[in-house]
């Protein structure tokens, strides 16, 4: 497996851990696709319109979501990645679009993944830190596509 593809069975991995029917998610997969140290960021704009933030462990994470999972139905679906590679980094745009089913032709909302993986020597591409943001119309207007579209 080449980098590109062991990247892209990171992202891959990553979008199965969360989604799914309504339940628990098995977070023990975040060893899969995040490093034991790395951070994600949720980005959203408050009512005054100001952009704000939530940075978050993998721990804090798994416990900021999981209400939300174990009652709601997710599925977060890649429609288009980019990939740019450098050395033992590499940095990955991923749209994507929620639903409450993988057919669902109802999105529930989109927003694009800015992923930053280093290539760890024990195990292999890792995330270490993630952002995400999603659409706002019409103060942000979903790009429709920042790279190559995923089939």
């Amino acid at each position: 497996m080449n980098d590109l593809q062991a990247i892209g069975a990171v992202i891959d991995e990553m979008y199965a851990m969360i989604s799914g029917p309504a339940g628990p998610r098995d977070w023990s997969r975040q060893a899969n696709s995040f490093l034991p140290d790395a951070h994600q960021v949720r980005t959203w704009v408050d009512d005054d319109g100001r952009p704000q933030r939530k940075v978050m462990s993998l721990d804090e994470y798994a416990a900021n979501t999981s209400p939300f999972f174990e009652s709601q139905p997710f599925y977060e679906v890649e429609t288009a990645r980019r990939i740019d590679l450098f050395g033992n980094m590499a940095h990955v745009w991923s749209n994507y679009e929620a639903r409450t089913s993988p057919d669902d032709a109802d999105v529930e909302r989109r927003g694009i993944n800015s992923i930053q993986l280093f290539r760890d020597p024990e195990l292999g591409w890792r995330i270490i830190h993630m952002i995400w943001d999603n659409e706002r119309n019409p103060d942000l207007e979903w790009p429709k596509r920042p790279g190559v579209t995923v089939d």
